[in-house]
């Protein structure tokens, strides 16, 4: 190589140094640079938060019951049809069961003559007892079997008690009663109609009764809201039927556990319906309002959410420095974040990634939050 390529060579390295570091100089320079116009910051405080979401919920009878016949019977009389309403004990429907009577008749047979059999027992022990008290007239032995002989007959005779007991239940199985007040939503008999218990003698309820005047409202709550829905919160709901009207009730029943499938809990609430303008079964759009503790809420735009992380930007001995939250309920523009924050930091109000962490901030305006 002669000597005049060696030194241009030279001299073209040196003019690269010196370029290079013309560049890291500047680049150094423009991140310690402070913004132009003074930033804007607010001071956090904590505050309750607030929101609302709908979810649809369904309107189910407080209680509702599938009646079958307790014995296999014939229909003999109906009372009620589909919508009446009927009271507490009132009766439904009349069965017959021939071989019920039968029965009654025999246990009322044998109570009878038990109860000959334990008297003439009962009196023959009395007589020897008597008899006994004069020394040498009836052994100890004999007066041992009468009294054997009168407990005997009074074990057969309260058997056979128990027995018409039972009879006489059964005869009251006859009479089908409403075991609450409601309204009957279903019939599936007819007079005549054979009728027994659910799987051995009838395949679909004699009938269904429904409580209509006091209804449940249930409603699966999403896992990430549920902690915000207490018992006893009002809420308020809506029906398609009634666009112009809303109706309340409030949380009364919370499932504790969630769903395996849905992941969420099922929450009820309690809908007095004496107006009976509700009915089971419809949909209703349940809007609940979700209340935060006391926690930081800041302004959406006080929150980067950038590509790698969500944070916020605390001024801090006048330079920028990037804190990482998560972020929880969102409305009306601001939003709840969990972090490494206390109160009285200074956030910036308009934050984005131009403002890196570390960066000179200078001149800082503060901008009270509305409350």
């Amino acid at each position: 190589m002669t000597h005049s390529k060696k030194n241009w060579l030279i001299a073209f390295a040196g003019l690269a140094a010196i370029n290079l570091w013309s560049c890291s100089s500047s680049h150094s320079a423009e991140e310690k640079k402070s913004p132009a116009a003074p930033v804007e910051v607010f001071e956090l405080t904590r505050r309750k938060i607030t929101s609302s979401t709908q979810i649809p919920g369904e309107l189910l009878s407080f209680r509702d019951v599938d009646l079958y016949a307790k014995v296999n019977s014939f229909v003999k009389q109906l009372y009620v049809d589909v919508g009446s309403e009927v009271k507490e004990g009132q009766m439904l429907a009349l069965l017959e069961a021939p071989e019920i009577r039968s029965q009654i008749n025999a246990a009322k047979s044998r109570v009878e003559s038990q109860t000959a059999i334990y008297k003439a027992s009962k009196a023959n022990y009395d007589r020897m007892l008597e008899t006994s008290k004069t020394p040498g007239t009836i052994s100890q032995n004999d007066l041992d079997q009468a009294l054997g002989k009168m407990n005997s007959d009074y074990s057969q005779l309260e058997a056979a008690q128990a027995t018409e007991r039972e009879v006489m239940v059964m005869q009251g199985y006859l009479e089908v009663r409403a075991p609450f007040d409601g309204t009957i939503s279903a019939r599936n008999i007819n007079v005549g109609a054979y009728v027994g218990p659910s799987g051995k003698g009838s395949d679909l309820p004699m009938f269904i009764l429904n409580e209509q005047k006091h209804l449940r409202l249930a409603v699966y709550v999403p896992e990430s809201i549920t902690g915000y829905v207490q018992l006893n919160d009002e809420i308020h709901f809506s029906i398609k039927t009634f666009l112009n009207q809303t109706f309340s009730a409030r949380v009364r029943r919370k499932a504790g556990a969630l769903d395996k499938k849905l992941r969420a809990q099922r929450i009820e609430m309690d809908v007095t319906n004496d107006s009976r303008k509700l009915i089971p079964g419809m949909i209703a759009e349940v809007r609940i309002e979700l209340v935060s503790a006391e926690t930081f809420a800041v302004p959406l735009s006080a929150v980067v959410n950038s590509t790698e992380k969500l944070f916020v930007i605390r001024l801090k001995n006048k330079k920028a420095e990037w804190v990482d939250v998560k972020k929880g309920l969102e409305t009306n523009g601001y939003a709840e974040v969990f972090g490494n924050l206390s109160v009285g930091d200074q956030l910036v109000r308009q934050a984005s990634e131009e403002l890196r962490n570390g960066m000179n901030i200078g001149e800082a305006k503060l901008i009270p939050l509305q409350q």
